[in-house]
């Protein structure tokens, strides 16, 4: 359904697309037609989200990178005009803390820069030996295990959570609980007050915990941010909802990566065939940056507001109107990756936007990277006759969430 807007002569306007727009069955991994429609048509455009509002619809590459360093487009989300992703984000944002996602600078910065060391990429990459050591025993554990497999259960969920864990210094052993607290936080479906009591078990988990590691410190992240707050540093409420943070985005959008960039190259057999026959790091890693291009998962866009009357493309952004940033849309932008529609492993593909783009951009994209790298890069060597258990159009896909993947996915080898 859409609603008509109505006229000063009484005519009727065209009717605004209701946004998230639907994909095409039959292209499940494809952004959504009628997003790149307007991409070409009407790259700035208003849309009716969830309670009525009209923000923005930006779709091009490069008037995202125009807008998305723009200091007078601003992440925050208590401006009326913000364009919430759902009831529950809208709920929200009334308790949360001011973090990294939903403030402007200086406070950005200043927050910011309290867990920016973590993720730099030097520290990151010394990770490299653990990460491979996670992704050879999960293997092993697969090859021994029931065939055909879930490789959600089996390896995608399990790579990043353990990984997650290990960073931050979350005990493995909760994982079923973070992992089912983390996907109810981010669907959709739920209500507010069923939202806000899931974000605030999680919240009581890492707050407890970061008060043992205040008290006795390791080597992991929440030791880091408990001994900022015992400096002064950052309040005792910011360390934990930036952790409840971490831990959600930490394991969910790198699941749905190794799960949905694994059915993509199965889709692709030659460009499967480049990556399971090379060694080459310098490959691995541009391929990973392709298939992040090619599937961007974050199917809600990235939300934003004007502060200030702001005027692009031959249309004018009035201050206090919201802005949503179709990522996908922009990665298949032909104007920035010619032949968008096609996946190309060997494509110089980092300038996508699959992470974001600006000062607000991913604070944990190393990571993914680095453990995308490690999955592609083992993953169909070590299991070179992996194949899809199922038919594409039988797999049950998730359009609940901020990000996009699916239920289940039957391989077998």
């Amino acid at each position: 359904m859409t609603d008509a807007l109505v006229c000063p002569a009484g005519g009727t306007a065209e009717p605004l697309p209701e946004y998230p727009l639907p994909r095409a069955g039959r292209c499940p991994l494809a952004p959504a037609p009628a997003v790149q429609e307007l991409r070409a048509e009407k790259p700035l455009t208003k849309v009716r989200i969830w309670n009525g509002g009209t923000p923005w619809l930006i779709t091009r590459h490069a008037d995202q990178r125009t807008l998305l360093t723009d200091p007078r487009v601003s992440d925050d989300d208590l401006d009326p005009g913000f364009p919430y992703v759902n009831a529950h984000r809208a709920d929200m944002a009334t308790v949360t803390p001011r973090l990294i996602t939903n403030t402007d600078a200086p406070e950005h910065t200043r927050l910011r820069r309290m867990v920016n060391g973590p993720f730099v990429v030097k520290r990151i990459e010394r990770m490299r030996p653990a990460i491979q050591k996670i992704v050879d025993g999960l293997i092993d554990d697969m090859l021994d295990g029931p065939n055909p497999a879930d490789l959600l259960r089996a390896f995608a969920l399990p790579v990043p959570s353990l990984v997650i864990a290990e960073l931050l210094g979350v005990p493995y052993k909760d994982h079923d609980f973070f992992q089912r607290s983390s996907s109810l936080v981010l669907d959709g479906t739920v209500s507010p007050e069923k939202a806000r009591e899931v974000s605030g078990a999680l919240a009581a988990y890492l707050d407890n915990l970061l008060g043992e590691k205040m008290t006795e410190p390791g080597q992991d992240v929440l030791s880091e941010m408990g001994g900022r707050v015992k400096a002064g540093e950052m309040a005792r409420t910011e360390a934990v909802h930036m952790g409840v943070a971490m831990l959600i985005a930490g394991h969910e959008t790198t699941a749905t990566m190794i799960s949905l960039g694994t059915l993509a190259l199965l889709q692709h057999p030659d460009q499967l065939a480049l990556l399971r026959e090379t060694d080459d790091p310098k490959v691995i890693a541009n391929a990973v940056d392709e298939v992040l291009r090619y599937l961007t998962i974050v199917q809600t866009g990235v939300r934003r507001v004007a502060k200030e009357d702001i005027e692009i493309g031959g249309v004018v952004i009035g201050a206090g109107e919201g802005m949503i940033f179709d990522l996908h849309a922009a990665n298949w932008d032909p104007d920035a990756f010619a032949q968008a529609e096609r996946l190309d492993v060997t494509r110089p593909a980092r300038q996508h936007q699959a992470f974001g783009y600006g000062p607000h951009q991913c604070l944990g994209q190393n990571l993914a990277r680095l453990e995308l790298q490690v999955v592609y890069g083992t993953l169909y060597r070590r299991i070179p006759t992996l194949r899809l258990a199922a038919e594409i159009e039988d797999l049950e896909f998730d359009h609940t969430g901020t990000t996009y993947g699916v239920h289940g996915m039957p391989v077998a080898w």
